[in-house]
């Protein structure tokens, strides 16, 4: 009993005298403590769990398939006040690569100390193997200490006695045996880390365990949904890839998690989160641009497959974002269905697509209000359609607006190379107010005109 007694203490006096060391300590690059350097997993874990909780239990009145589940609590503690916002990923053991550290570094290291305070991450660690979870608990616990102790990072394991069967699954889609398994895994993997965050935050972000993030995407998310105030919507969008970059109110995640649960077998997790948003009365797909979040594993978590996908919409800096002032778009090109010209210049998904683009065809922005431009970037066609992109053109400023629809007077500022212009220092090429931003087509192509993006900054005050 003493001898209990005496290790007991020693833990609580070690990872208090932790606790403020990291706390006085603020170096952003986070870096394993001296003082964890050398000791075991178990040892490691139970530091950074001062409370020395093994297990919680989350009771959930509904759905009751996931009610009463009992999580391991492998490292972090839970904080009494709620959070603005949970960044939730799962992570399993994969045949090639390991990027869970370098995420949560750039999940760190690309927030302020402000953004941190209204942030935690929870990470489920949901592989079957035992050992490989602790390993990584601990790893993780090594270089992420701080967090951990200050209620940023809480890693968990929902045992697999709790998960439904996985052998005998439908195949669906003539999918072969092994990727249904590992599919429908992946969607109980997420339902139980749902159930888990349910109660952590007002909104939960899903992302993946390789993904890179963009600096103050916390904020960059609070820009939006103030853009979004009053609407009813059910999933917002901050990548066009897979499981990353989708937000929802914490709200809804109960009622996600027994989705997930009930058709943990059926198809794939992104394509079940699309029918969540439809069933939700969300038919369009509501993404900003640019994007937050980064693609950046190598090797697929399953069977380790080269995976190269990229989101070419994304952004590092969610700080650097353009001003876009009100304004009413023209141009003299047909259009294609719905694809009109404000979704080029919106920051939601879509974009414009114009047919038999010819030499003197324009796009033009009209500002409700002058305003002095510095910066513009346009970007043209597709990854879908690589040969919609301009080929040859201008990107004028002008003055002198006419009637509203135009401006009589341009001055050419850039060329497009590759479908692509961007003209920076404009302040000094054209000081004072613009009225206009105008897209000229200076040769004949044959194939259509998608701009994707237009993107303009303004000088403070204007």
């Amino acid at each position: 009993m003493r001898c209990s007694l005496k290790r007991s203490l020693t833990a609580l006096l070690a990872a208090s005298f932790l606790l403020l060391l990291l706390l006085h300590g603020g170096n952003r690059q986070e870096q394993e403590p001296l003082e964890l350097r050398g000791l075991a997993p178990d040892t490691i874990l139970q530091l950074l769990k001062p409370e020395g909780a093994q297990r919680i239990l989350r009771d959930m009145a509904e759905p009751s398939a996931l009610h009463n589940v009992s999580y391991q609590l492998l490292a972090g503690s839970l904080v009494p006040r709620k959070k603005f916002l949970a960044v939730g990923l799962a992570s399993v053991q994969r045949p090639r690569g390991f990027y869970l550290p370098a995420t949560l570094e750039s999940l760190f290291s690309q927030s302020t100390e402000e953004e941190l305070q209204e942030m935690v991450v929870v990470v489920h660690l949901a592989d079957t193997d035992p050992g490989w979870n602790v390993h990584v608990a601990a790893t993780i616990a090594r270089k992420f200490a701080r967090h951990i102790l200050l209620g940023r990072l809480l890693l968990i394991h929902a045992p697999l006695e709790f998960y439904p069967t996985l052998e005998g699954l439908k195949r669906n889609f003539n999918d072969a045996e092994e990727r249904v398994r590992f599919r429908s895994k992946q969607n109980v993997d997420y339902a139980f880390l749902l159930a888990f965050a349910a109660n952590l935050s007002s909104y939960y972000l899903m992302i993946e365990d390789d993904v890179w993030s963009a600096r103050s995407f916390l904020t960059a998310i609070r820009r939006a949904l103030a853009s979004q105030e009053g609407s009813n919507w059910a999933t917002l969008e901050f990548s066009k890839l897979g499981y990353i970059g989708k937000l929802y109110r914490s709200s809804d995640l109960p009622r996600l998690a027994h989705f997930l649960f009930l058709f943990y077998q059926e198809m794939p997790c992104d394509w079940l989160l699309v029918h969540f948003r439809q069933l939700l009365t969300q038919r369009d797909v509501i993404r900003f641009k640019p994007s937050l979040f980064q693609h950046m594993g190598r090797y697929s978590s399953f069977q380790g497959t080269i995976n190269r996908l990229e989101d070419e919409d994304f952004q590092a800096d969610a700080l650097d974002l353009p001003d876009n002032p009100p304004a009413s778009l023209y141009t003299s090109m047909s259009v294609f269905e719905n694809y009109e010209p404000l979704k080029a210049y919106s920051s939601t998904q879509g974009y414009f697509w114009g047919k038999d683009p010819a030499a003197g065809s324009t796009f033009s922005i009209v500002f409700q209000q002058p305003a002095r431009v510095s910066r513009v970037r346009v970007r043209t066609g597709s990854a879908e359609r690589p040969g919609d992109f301009l080929h040859t053109g201008l990107l004028e400023l002008g003055r002198h607006r006419d009637h509203g629809r135009d401006c009589s007077s341009y001055v050419p500022v850039g060329s497009f190379e590759k479908g692509t212009a961007e003209q920076r220092g404009l302040e000094r090429v054209l000081p004072g107010p613009v009225e206009c931003v105008r897209i000229r087509v200076t040769r004949d192509q044959s194939e259509w005109l998608i701009i994707q993006s237009i993107d303009i900054w303004t000088m403070a005050g204007t």
